[in-house]
C-alpha cells in the first residue's frame, strides 16, 4: 500500500464550488482497480488549503491506471482550474504502524 499526498491550493474564494466539485469527483477515483481510500481536509489557518491523502495499491495504480484512464480526464474537468499553483503529489510508502491512544475522548 502507497500513500499519495499532496496540497491542493485552491484560488481563494471558489473553495465552496471547490467542495462542491471534489464531491462530484469522488466516484471517478473511488472505482479506480487499485483504490483504498480517499480523505480530504481542510486547513483551519490556511482556509484555500486542502490536504488530499489517497491510499493505493501501488504507485502504478496511481500513476498509470488511474492517471491513464478517461476518468482522470474528467477529474481534471472538474478540478485541476482550481489550483494556484498546480499541486505536487507525492507517495509515500509506511516505515512504522500508526499509533493510537486509546485513553483520548476527542
Amino acid at each position: 500500500m502507497i500513500l499519495e499526498h499532496a496540497i491542493l491550493p485552491v484560488r481563494p474564494g471558489s473553495e465552496s464550488n471547490f467542495e462542491d466539485a471534489f464531491r462530484a469527483a469522488q466516484p471517478l477515483i473511488s472505482r479506480q482497480p487499485g483504490f483504498r481510500r480517499l480523505s480530504i481536509s481542510r486547513s483551519i489557518e490556511s482556509p484555500n488549503l486542502y490536504l488530499l491523502l489517497v491510499e493505493w495499491d501501488s504507485v502504478e495504480t496511481h500513476t498509470e491506471g488511474f492517471r491513464g484512464s478517461a476518468d482522470y480526464e474528467e477529474w481534471k474537468e472538474l478540478l485541476h482550474h482550481f489550483y494556484d499553483p498546480f499541486p505536487v503529489v507525492e507517495h509515500f510508502t509506511t516505515v512504522t504502524q500508526p499509533i493510537v491512544n486509546l485513553t483520548s475522548r476527542a
